[in-house]
């Protein structure tokens, strides 16, 4: 009872129940709240959680060899992580942790031809299956919650809006957007902005789509999506932004990644970089979401970015850090997904369904406990382009604000 062991030592919060394969129960942690019960059906899920459960606790959920006998996957997985947080608490779990750290490289190299390939293993599944649980504009990204009240919708507008006040655009500015998913912010830049937008997925299904959504929005002149990896792009623009991509650049091409931004900008030029950051330092991603969600990705830490803008002479003008926005954008995500698991189980099936579920909730508690967030870094190769104080941003925020308000909202297109 390799786990029963390790659970002891693991779990002092809370109230874990854990059933096991033979009909044993046993408690775990002080009574407190929170609470789950979980069952393992057979010997071999519960030594293979035991051994390594960053991979494979997934996997027996998967598969229904773990199950929930009180609350969600969640529950479960948020008191686990309040107990454990970031640390690798048994030294075999270091050892793996150590190895995985070891060959990082080697799972995050994302030459041209497979950084398509790892894209289309995600962003390419049914585009019926990303209207679940996402808003209408389809924003897969961090939103931005102005306060307690805002919808979901709200947040990723004020996401959009609040990322367009960083890039200070001015009308006819050319723009690139590294990225460019469904094209909603991309859109938003050439509609309320007034920029010449030009984006780069390598997800097929979004470079379509948003294309088809330029189109229907008469923005097909100043709005432009193309299939194309960003390092056969020539410039130059006047602004570069790019949000959620660089979780899929890894580690091993961020200097490549860098150094094309540098040649891609203007002397004059305003870059805002928005990706996921693990602030507890470099890491290595997670072996389950490498295998099942995001192969070659990798969350980077703030110390394995900021040397990188500094060898290519960029100026970072700005840093900021989002905490909890992510976990509110999760939780209503699963909340989304939940409501409509009937019909995701139509398009896939149940195993696909309780990936998913885990993939929202695990995503959840690693930004609630275990010490992910978002920066923003604004940089450039000249620091007098922007005002010295960041009062213009707010002020911009509240001209956009009202110029949205003369633009109908925008909407997905149904297929």
């Amino acid at each position: 009872m390799i786990l029963d062991r390790i659970l002891k030592v693991l779990v002092r919060k809370g109230n874990l129940t854990v059933t096991y394969w033979n009909g044993q129960t046993r408690l775990y942690g002080d009574g407190s709240s929170p609470s789950a019960h979980v069952k393992f059906t057979s010997s071999a899920a519960a030594r293979r959680v035991a051994l390594d459960p960053d991979l494979f606790l997934g996997e027996c959920y998967m598969d229904g060899s773990l199950e929930m006998l009180q609350g969600k996957i969640y529950d479960f997985l948020a008191l686990v992580m309040q107990n454990v947080g970031t640390t690798q608490y048994h030294p075999l779990h270091k050892f793996v942790h150590k190895s995985r750290m070891a060959f990082r490289r080697l799972h995050q190299h994302n030459p041209v031809g497979r950084a398509k390939e790892n894209v289309a293993h995600h962003y390419d599944l049914s585009g019926l299956l990303y209207d679940l649980f996402l808003d209408r504009d389809r924003q897969y990204s961090c939103a931005y919650f102005e306060n307690e009240n805002s919808t979901l919708e709200e947040a990723q507008l004020a996401k959009k809006r609040h990322l367009a006040a960083k890039l200070n655009i001015k009308p006819g500015m050319k723009v690139l957007d590294i990225g460019s998913g469904w094209g909603g912010l991309g859109l938003y830049l050439a509609e309320v902005c007034g920029a010449d937008v030009t984006g780069v997925t390598l997800s097929e299904e979004q470079h379509k789509l948003s294309n088809e959504r330029a189109n229907q929005r008469g923005l097909k002149g100043h709005a432009q999506f193309l299939l194309k990896d960003y390092r056969h792009l020539d410039g130059p623009f006047d602004r570069i932004v790019s949000v959620g991509m660089f979780e899929h650049v890894g580690i091993g091409h961020f200097p490549e990644f860098f150094a094309k931004c540098s040649k891609l900008l203007k002397d004059d030029g305003v870059a805002v970089l928005h990706s996921i950051n693990r602030s507890d330092g470099p890491g290595a991603t997670s072996a389950w979401i490498k295998k099942y969600i995001f192969p070659g990705g990798y969350i980077p830490a703030l110390s394995e970015v900021i040397p990188h803008l500094e060898r290519e002479g960029l100026y970072v003008t700005d840093v900021e850090i989002l905490r909890l926005h992510y976990a509110k954008t999760l939780r209503e995500w699963a909340n989304r997904f939940e409501d409509n698991r009937a019909r995701a189980v139509e398009l896939y099936d149940e195993r696909f369904c309780r990936m998913w579920e885990l993939y929202l909730a695990g995503s959840e508690c690693a930004f609630r406990y275990g010490g992910m967030n978002n920066f923003q870094i604004q940089f450039g190769k000249d620091q007098n382009v922007l005002p010295l104080t960041r009062n213009y941003i707010e002020a911009e925020e509240a001209r956009l604000r009202k110029l949205e308000g003369k633009t109908p909202l925008l909407k997905m297109v149904r297929r």
